[in-house]
């Protein structure tokens, strides 16, 4: 049984350690706002907050583009599509081969001689 009441001791104190450690928080984070104020910096994190290393919990600025800026992305976009466009488009086709003369003399040779070899395979055996 001693052990369970030293336990709900432990957690008694921990609890009020928590309470305390709050507080403290709570009147430091005052004291950083009142500070902040005086530099006249609102609300949230500025530059010396960030270059402290602490987070910074506001959203950030958002940064605008102007329309020549737009302008130029756009154009250096269109000119990457059309260059990949184009080096798709080229080896699209392969040139055709052709026969010559004699290649296919020696074809139609070789076919005649095959079905030759199979009829007479074919009616001797039958």
């Amino acid at each position: 049984m001693p052990r369970q009441a030293q336990r709900r001791v432990d957690n008694s104190i921990l609890e009020m350690a928590i309470v305390g450690y709050q507080s403290q928080l709570e009147s430091i984070s005052a004291k950083m706002a009142a500070i902040k104020t005086q530099l006249g910096q609102r609300g949230g994190a500025g530059k010396p907050a960030a270059a402290a290393g602490t987070e910074h919990a506001g959203p950030q600025k958002r940064r605008t583009i102007s329309k020549a800026g737009r302008a130029r992305i756009a154009a250096a976009q269109r000119a990457r599509w059309a260059a990949q466009k184009q080096q798709q488009a080229q080896p699209a086709k392969p040139k055709k081969r052709k026969i010559s003369a004699a290649g296919l003399k020696a074809i139609r040779e070789a076919t005649k001689k095959r079905w030759a070899a199979y009829r007479k395979a074919h009616n001797s055996a039958v």
